[in-house]
């Protein structure tokens, strides 16, 4: 049976300040601390060696007991972080307090539990914490029937039922965004935008769900921003930026608005503003494009924004946007200066980013590697997005990295290969779910150009696809592939006999 990693894994995510609690914990602790020894062991290690670590240990007992022992560390290592984050968040110290109220209550000290209730009550209210909030509400009930047996009448049981009436309200109204949510989440995640007409529909029920189109449906603030995202959503996966600008916009400044609510909603923020620097791309606002850029990387830190997966998701988010705003504006040489840095975190982070993520860094390295003319290079990392795809993620990414794939077999002048992989994306097509003609107008003529023709005849083939995009691309459903590759650019590239960097500096707008 292969080792479990898990230990390894827990231990590499420490920081320095972690790492220096948990010893400091442990030093206040008698007793045997075998665990310590494993601790910095495998702290020591680059890659987990379980075989290893027995070999140095083989004289010691507890060593003939490892699994437990890796549990007790394990275990160990989430109690000392519980205790080193208990005052960091907002949740920590509603747990913290309630607590407090269930040990003060216990010992009948009911005047010093009713502060602490009353000073919890107050951070789970400012903060929209409903599920504290109403758990908060039945401790003062307790308290009332306590006050009631003491002969104290000053509180009235009517007061609290319409309070809690209040709370279980907000609960269910947040709960159900939260659903709604899921479901338009699902629809990107998968597919990034919508492909077919039965997907569109989708979007427009959950765009005209009542909760959605009504006004004034959010009855909290933790609602309302939620709301303005799945607008957003709805709007970003129909690919409508304008719409979607207004409505991540809306929910930016909700969130701006409400400095605890913002604290808490870490990865909603830095999420909107990802899609909000999407939109500055599209409408060619590159200057407020870098300013976002800029701004979204300033928040690292910065209260609410200080844990790992944050940090994670501000550095995947703007490097990929980074390299889609030097894509749009034709700076492929550019990229070339970031993409080591960006490769030198990928390793530091390994598989704390997540799938979806490390595909869209890999295509947009690719594409950067096009754009500067090293098609080799492009190719081994589109194989990286051919060979190691998620059946049910970005399958947006994945459906038109054949097309970049078949144009760089081209560009390479691989022939033989180029008809198998022709067939070969065929056939994928085939039994996709989606309706864009553009990817067969492309594929028929590369077939055509993969036949090693004369230099007058491939300019031909090059106009007439020229002209057969030019009106497939009026349609604004035809028009998602320039997003992902300025096929348009491309081929005026060849016609005109420009670098592709020059053609995309010489578009009329980024997208055709």
């Amino acid at each position: 049976m292969k080792p479990s990693t898990e230990l390894f894994k827990l231990i590499s995510s420490l920081s320095k300040s972690e790492k220096r609690f948990f010893k400091l914990s442990s030093a206040l602790q008698s007793g045997d601390k075998n665990y310590l020894k494993i601790f910095d062991y495998i702290e020591a290690q680059e890659t987990y060696d379980e075989e290893a670590l027995k070999e140095t240990f083989k004289d010691e007992t507890f060593i003939k007991h490892l699994p437990s022992e890796k549990n007790h560390l394990y275990k160990l290592i989430l109690k000392s972080l519980r205790s080193y984050y208990s005052e960091q968040s907002v949740s920590s110290l509603l747990k913290q307090e309630i607590k407090n109220v269930e040990i003060l209550y216990n010992k009948a000290l009911y005047k010093e539990c009713e502060k602490f209730v009353s000073r919890a009550k107050k951070l789970a209210k400012d903060h929209e914490k409903f599920y504290y909030w109403y758990e908060l509400l039945s401790w003062e009930k307790k308290l009332l029937e306590e006050a009631y047996e003491a002969g104290e009448f000053d509180r009235n049981l009517d007061d609290l039922i319409e309070e809690e009436e209040m709370v279980i309200a907000k609960l269910r109204n947040l709960a159900e965004y939260q659903v709604i949510y899921s479901k338009i989440n699902l629809i990107f995640r998968s597919g990034g935008f919508t492909r077919t007409d039965e997907e569109r529909k989708v979007v427009e029920g959950i765009a005209d769900y009542h909760l959605i189109k009504g006004k004034n449906t959010a009855i909290s603030t933790r609602a309302s921003s939620i709301c303005y995202y799945i607008k957003g959503l709805c709007a970003a996966t129909n690919r409508n930026y304008q719409d979607s600008f207004q409505f991540f916009n809306k929910t930016r400044e909700i969130l701006d608005r409400n400095p605890e609510i913002k604290a808490d909603s870490g990865q909603r923020y830095v999420m909107t503003m990802a899609h909000l620097l999407r939109c500055y791309i599209d409408s060619g606002d590159f200057v407020k494009a870098e300013e976002l850029i800029a701004d979204l990387r300033a928040l690292e830190g910065k209260k609410g924004f200080d844990s790992m997966d944050i940090k994670v998701r501000i550095f995947t988010s703007t490097y990929n946007l980074e390299l889609m705003l030097l894509h749009a504006r034709g700076e492929f040489d550019k990229c070339m200066s970031i993409i080591p840095s960006i490769e030198q975190s990928e390793n530091e982070y390994g598989e704390k980013i997540s799938k979806e993520q490390e595909i869209l860094l890999t295509y947009n390295k690719a594409y950067s590697y096009f754009g500067c003319g090293q098609y080799k290079k492009a190719l081994s990392y589109i194989n990286r997005v051919l060979n190691d795809n998620e059946q049910n993620l970005r399958q947006d990414i994945y459906s038109f990295s054949r097309l970049f794939n078949l144009v760089l077999h081209l560009e390479l002048e691989n022939y033989d290969f180029l008809e198998y992989s022709i067939k070969s994306t065929n056939r994928y097509l085939n039994k996709q779910d989606r309706n864009f003609e553009v990817e067969n107008v492309c594929i028929k003529q590369i077939r055509k150009l993969s036949r090693g023709v004369h230099s007058s005849e491939r300019i031909m083939i090059l106009e007439n696809l020229k002209d057969e995009l030019d009106e497939l691309l009026k349609d604004a459903n035809e028009r998602v592939v320039l997003e992902y590759f300025n096929i348009t650019a491309w081929v005026n590239s060849k016609i005109y006999r420009v670098s592709f960097s020059e053609a995309v500096k010489r578009s009329e707008s980024v997208y055709g």
